[in-house]
């Protein structure tokens, strides 16, 4: 039975939804052990004097009795719950937040518009990889909060009074998707932008990330239409012109779209356009977290690493009682070509890094079984909450682990989204050779070899007569090459003298 006091709570009274996260702290970390969300759409009962409806206040009350009971077996100095931009907008929150405490049996604290911005940006610092300095972006039913950082430490916070739920009232209210519609609601984003831009734009970013709702169904849309996650501009806009071919709420259905989701998306889609063109955003991808994880971070008070995929690897690795020294042997030997074949590949700081993290985690399946390592391999990392990587990486990592060995599986590699299918391809590649050349579990063993590139063909150099001395490795070489050949990906082999096996 899990113990109460090492379960934590975070509630997020949104304006859109309302959630419960609930969290043990293992070994310095944090394992989710229940998520719940409920449309609650708070912010559609506030009247013109933001009074709120006595129907929208009982809508709320009835999903906190529902959280209620899961409360009844964590410490109350362990749940942490907060209200966020229309209970801030209103002028009767006193009524709605006593009875939501009593609920609750635990208070509810209103924060400012602020306050929700250093928590979302401490919440994506704790579970989002890539660069320290970042653009972080949170669309909610009635605020949005752009946060510059970097680190652990938020630089510009600022909460604006304009949200998913907001905008689907003022500029959708009568349920067209026209191009008349998309401009007034993207227009009235760019004035209320327009104050905050030349701070914004002033402090620049390495990453943008997005970490609300709003984001999270965008890129599930672009990945069930076969796009890559990174959201852009011209992909945003292609939405865009979806929707209007759709012409009304009632009539939109796009691959990937939710039911739940549908009656918001338009608003929050013309909201994050203006965003994208008001700072010039290049491209945006998911966070891993944001206001509920930065509440209990909080209260965990656990420093933010420096890299969290570092520190997730780490946590696996010893979690599954994976033999670390030969994990860091294969990433040495796949680094090793990467800086053979960067000119020819040109495999960016993402690809390597991708690698590198396949390396570390490829022989997590010998937990359950060395028969089948791959495949279990492949089915933990894509159960496995993975504190860094976005859900798209998630799949590319499973997908190169489960061909780490054996027949290869080429569709699986064109319908991960995290790279582009070429890319993928590569890594496998590199991953392949690298365990093979490896599987002496010996650093003395190693050759001194040369991979070189001429198109997408590889060929392999070895010292002279390597192969006579290393009869196993050899042996698996001349499988690899077959296995290879059957997906028409060419693999050669040459001794010191010349001479070219394939």
């Amino acid at each position: 039975m899990l113990s109460s006091s090492s379960l934590y709570a975070a509630i997020d009274l949104g304006s859109n939804s309302f959630h419960m996260l609930v969290v043990r702290e293992v070994s310095g970390s944090i394992q989710v052990v229940t998520r719940l969300k409920r449309k609650v759409r708070l912010a559609t009962g506030l009247d013109k004097n933001n009074h709120l409806s006595q129907q929208a206040m009982e809508r709320g009350w009835q999903c906190l009795r529902l959280f209620s009971e899961y409360l009844q077996d964590i410490p109350a100095t362990q749940i942490h719950v907060v209200a966020t931009a229309t209970l801030r907008l209103a002028a009767n929150s006193a009524e709605f937040i006593g009875k939501a405490s009593e609920i609750l049996s635990n208070p509810v604290n209103i924060i400012s518009g602020e306050e929700e911005a250093r928590l979302i940006y401490q919440g994506v610092a704790h579970t989002t990889g890539g660069p320290e300095k970042r653009l972080v972006v949170d669309i909610g039913g009635a605020s949005t909060e752009l946060v510059t950082g970097t680190g652990a430490k938020a630089n510009q916070l600022f909460s604006l009074e304009m949200g998913c739920v907001t905008w689907l009232e003022r500029y959708f209210n009568d349920r067209s998707l026209t191009e008349e519609n998309f401009a007034k609601a993207e227009s009235a984003a760019h004035d209320i932008l327009s104050s905050v831009t030349p701070t914004l734009l002033e402090q620049g970013w390495q990453i943008c990330v997005g970490a609300s709702g709003t984001v999270q169904a965008l890129q599930e849309i672009m990945i069930a239409q076969g796009m890559d996650e990174r959201i852009t501009l011209s992909k945003l806009q292609q939405l865009k012109h979806q929707a209007i071919e759709r012409g009304k709420l009632e009539e939109l259905e796009i691959d990937g779209l939710t039911l739940e989701r549908a009656l918001v998306f338009p608003s929050g889609l013309a909201i994050l356009i203006a965003i994208f063109q008001a700072l010039n955003i290049e491209s945006m991808t998911l966070a891993g977290g944001a206001l509920r994880e930065g509440l209990v971070y909080g209260m965990l008070n656990l420093p933010v690493e420096q890299d969290i995929r570092a520190r997730t690897l780490l946590n696996i690795q010893h979690r599954f009682q994976l033999d670390i020294e030969q994990a860091q042997r294969v990433r040495q030997l796949a680094k090793y070509f990467c800086q053979q074949i960067a000119k020819p590949w040109a495999l960016d700081d993402r690809c390597r890094e991708l690698l590198t993290s396949a390396c570390l985690l490829h022989e997590i399946g010998l937990f359950i079984d060395f028969r089948q390592g791959p495949a279990h391999s492949a089915y933990l990392i894509n159960h496995l909450e993975l504190p860094g990587y976005t859900p798209a990486q998630k799949r590319l990592l499973a997908t190169l682990l489960k061909n780490q060995s054996g027949p290869v599986e080429l569709a699986s590699l064109s319908q991960q989204n995290a790279l582009p299918s070429l890319q993928a391809q590569r890594l496998c590649r590199l991953l392949r050779l690298a365990i093979i050349f490896a599987s002496r579990r010996r650093d003395e063993t190693l050759p001194a070899l040369r991979l070189q590139v001429e198109n997408e063909t590889l060929i392999i150099t070895l010292p002279y007569q390597w192969q006579i001395q290393h009869p196993l490795r050899a042996e698996a070489l001349q499988q690899e090459m077959k296995w290879q050949s059957y997906i028409q990906w060419s693999l050669f082999l040459e001794e010191q003298n010349n001479s070219r096996l394939g």
